[in-house]
């Protein structure tokens, strides 16, 4: 059974702390592990991140990334003349159902249905986003958006 006196940590979980400035036979006497002189060499010493010694840092060397770049997933545009030749009459249009057809890589990102095109079949259009001109068109034709 373990008994408490025979605890110990494990090995390599505990770290000694560096003793400097003891002599020179403990290997960090003298200087101190910083060298000879210099401004890092001395006491409350601190420079900001990037610095390099006064002269134009390198982050303000390189140029700015100008533009925009949006969080927000860039749709997948899908025709409805591309759904008129794919799909048949009475047919569900949803994320899964485009994946199977290969009208879509992926359902992961979102779908919209855009209006170039006709349509001449019942769809119904389920958990996608679709323009103005084409819920026109898939209505006329007779169509459902759920």
């Amino acid at each position: 059974m373990l008994k408490l006196h025979e605890l110990k940590p494990y090995k390599g979980s505990t770290k000694k702390r560096k003793v400097v400035g003891r002599g020179v036979g403990s290997g960090h006497g003298t200087f101190s592990g910083r060298g000879a002189k210099g401004q890092k060499a001395r006491s409350g010493s601190s420079m900001p991140l990037g610095f390099e010694g006064g002269r134009m840092p390198l982050h303000r060397q390189i140029p700015k990334k100008r533009g925009f770049k949006s969080r927000q997933p860039k749709s997948i545009v899908i025709n409805l003349e591309r759904l008129d030749r794919k799909f048949k009459t009475g047919e569900t249009v949803n994320p899964k159902i485009l994946l199977a057809k290969g009208l879509i890589k992926s359902t992961t990102e979102p779908i919209k249905i855009l209006g170039a095109g006709k349509i001449n079949m019942v769809l119904t259009f389920e958990k996608v986003m679709i323009s103005n001109s084409a819920k026109e068109k898939i209505i006329a034709a007779g169509g459902k958006i759920i």
